[in-house]
């Protein structure tokens, strides 16, 4: 089961999805351009746990995680 992580400050959502499910995977990528277009950024967790920005939907990244844009002040 793949999941998507969305962190903003009341803490974080989790959305998990088969990637098998074609209706389930359309909603994933439609998720991930949304939260792009409202200025998250997105990375993938390769297999050392590390993340790494991307931009663009990949359907076989098995976790995805959505940070807020900082603001500083």
């Amino acid at each position: 089961m793949a999941s998507q992580t969305v962190m903003d400050r009341t803490g974080d959502t989790q959305y998990f999805f088969d990637r098998n499910d074609a209706n389930a995977l359309l909603e994933a990528e439609e998720r991930f351009n949304a939260l792009v277009r409202e200025g998250y950024t997105a990375a993938v967790r390769d297999v050392n746990g590390t993340a790494k920005v991307t931009h663009s939907f990949n359907p076989r990244a098995e976790e995805a995680l959505f940070y807020p844009r900082l603001v500083g002040g």
